[in-house]
């Protein structure tokens, strides 16, 4: 749960500066001009066809080493090691649920992140899971990046993900009920085993150019647990020391939209089956496991879009 009352100054840095890429930004661009993202898409569905081939009889091991070499491919790849984005803006995105949540201003928070005089509550837990820091597979550190994900280890579950002041697990005797609130509470939780209706859920955020990221609901914040006449209706996010914050949003969310902490963005839920192939999808529509083919399906998208 996050109840930070600042940003880190660290953090604002413009998501191009060395800092924030120490890999990408040594990659020449004449990489890619000379062919190398062609090369590489085929070295990755080469090592989907590989997989494909694997038998019923081989065992577990067999196939996650099969995975990690391809994994290794992938992660060496001149073009995964950068953050694309889409060459001109978007101006729609999926019908959703409800409309779009205008000019909200946004913090950046992250996985890991550590006690301190502007975020009294550490990130190695979350709302919704005890474990956090450790299923995510470490510290999603925000200064040392590449690409999209952390520099020193490729992370287990979606590093696009948000917060927002909202926790349906508390209780709340004069609040609505959840299925009143909700707009996908009958469809059950978002994310497979999860006892709560809010963890995984998906959201479009857009920055003021008009690019759209996608990201999944994974912790409360910032500042309030239970703002719900916000999060599900029409109210603003109350005055608080972050100019008014409403969303709390991940490093590789700030690094696709190009953001500042402080920023002003827009956002509004979307269906689970309506979210865009993107980066947002490596770990799946669950957020929870790599999806190898949809890694490879992106990767010769941008491919064949060179």
């Amino acid at each position: 749960m996050n109840a930070r009352s600042a940003p880190t100054a660290d953090i604002t840095e413009r998501p191009n500066s060395k800092r924030c890429y120490t890999k990408a930004t040594a990659v020449p661009h004449s990489i890619f001009r000379s062919g190398m993202v062609s090369l590489g898409a085929t070295m990755a569905i080469t090592g989907v066809i590989s997989l494909s081939t694997l038998n019923a009889e081989e065992s577990d091991a067999a196939l996650h080493a099969a995975e990690d070499r391809l994994l290794d491919r992938l992660w060496q790849m001149p073009f995964y090691l950068t953050t694309a984005r889409p060459h001109r803006a978007e101006t729609t995105a999926p019908s959703g649920y409800g409309q779009w949540r205008d000019q909200i201003v946004a913090t950046v928070f992250w996985v890991g992140e550590s006690a301190s005089l502007h975020n009294p509550v550490p990130n190695d837990t979350s709302a919704w899971d005890a474990a956090w820091q450790a299923n995510f597979g470490g510290i999603d550190d925000p200064r040392r990046r590449t690409g999209f994900f952390p520099t020193s280890f490729l992370p287990k579950r979606n590093p696009f993900y948000i917060a927002l002041p909202f926790n349906d697990q508390l209780i709340n005797p004069v609040r609505p009920p959840l299925e009143r609130l909700i707009p996908w509470s009958a469809h059950g939780a978002p994310r497979s085993g999860s006892s709560s209706l809010c963890q995984g859920a998906w959201i479009a955020v857009r920055n003021a150019d008009g690019r759209i990221c996608y990201a999944q609901w994974e912790d409360v914040g910032p500042f309030e647990v239970d703002h719900w006449q916000y999060v599900f209706g029409n109210e603003r996010p109350h005055p608080n020391r972050n100019g008014g914050a409403g969303i709390d949003l991940s490093p590789a969310v700030r690094d696709y939209l190009g953001l500042h902490s402080l920023d002003i963005v827009d956002w509004r839920f979307v269906k689970k089956e309506e979210v865009p192939p993107g980066p947002w999808l490596y770990f799946g529509r669950d957020g929870t496991k790599l999806d190898v083919q949809m890694v490879v399906n992106d990767l010769k998208g941008r491919a064949k879009a060179q």
